[in-house]
């Protein structure tokens, strides 16, 4: 689990990265969560967009995926949203400690 400290100081990274992954009319598809997942296991922190025309909630969808990828969710802000999963051989991201 995040703290506040930690999840802001993901916000100011992510605000620097496009995004990486975008989810399609198809919504959260296995190959949108592998795409997903591959990313993180390089990047640790992915940014997804929903296309304009979809129904899809992007505060769900980054719930959904977070958990079926054993990530963080970060924050969705309008049809974005960003996840966190610490890497185990390629570390890149030094959480602040604390609260």
């Amino acid at each position: 689990m995040l703290t506040g400290k930690q999840r802001s100081y993901l916000k100011s990274l992510a605000t620097a990265i496009d995004p990486a992954v975008y989810i399609g009319k198809n919504e959260l598809t296995d190959a949108c969560l592998k795409e997903m997942d591959d990313y993180l296991k390089v990047h640790e922190l992915v940014k997804v967009k929903i296309q304009d025309n979809i129904e899809l909630d992007p505060k769900a969808a980054a719930n959904e995926a977070a958990e079926k990828l054993k990530a963080e969710y970060v924050q969705a802000i309008g049809r974005k949203f960003i996840l966190y999963r610490e890497s185990e051989e390629n570390k890149k991201i030094e959480l602040p400690k604390g609260r």
